[in-house]
């Protein structure tokens, strides 16, 4: 089990909503003074409870409004043919998450692009990886909810 105190979960969560806030401004949410703070940071930052700080752009100002979910089948399941459908699918830029699954699917990809075009050259990338059986493509008419928050007091409250 993960050794988090309730300071360490309102640091994870004040920076997931606001990477950008200084250490001052952590502590002042939280509740500790700068240093403290600013050494619990660190050691997030060390353990791999925090992986990186990024920027979410906004994909559809950018050119990238299209999302697809790709399912792949596959016949081929030995550690040689993963690693190379991994490393080319990895490789290919569009690719936002990429998943091996459970049930009748192999393999979903999450894909964001320019338009029909764009996928379909994509797709055209994507079938010249591996031997596929099946790649099956469902286009998002509507993102809902789109989050890279995790529900850390799903976890939190037990502290």
């Amino acid at each position: 089990m993960n050794q988090l105190d309730h300071f360490d979960y309102a640091i994870l969560a004040a920076l997931q909503a606001d990477a950008t806030l200084s250490i001052a401004a952590v502590s002042e949410k939280v509740g500790l003074s700068s240093t403290p703070c600013w050494k619990r940071v660190r050691r997030l930052e060390e353990e791999g409870y925090i992986e990186s700080r990024v920027t979410v752009v906004n994909r559809k100002k950018v050119g990238l409004p299209v999302t697809v979910f790709v399912s792949v089948r596959t016949s081929e399941h030995d550690d040689k043919w993963l690693a190379r459908f991994a490393a080319a699918v990895i490789a290919l830029p569009e690719v936002q998450e990429f998943h091996r699954m459970s049930g009748d699917v192999d393999y979903l990809l999450k894909v964001v692009t320019t338009d029909i075009e764009g996928y379909d050259l994509f797709y055209k990338k994507l079938i010249r990886t591996a031997k596929l059986t099946g790649v099956s493509s469902a286009f998002s008419m509507e993102q809902i909810k789109s989050t890279s928050a995790l529900p850390l007091e799903l976890v939190a409250h037990g502290v």
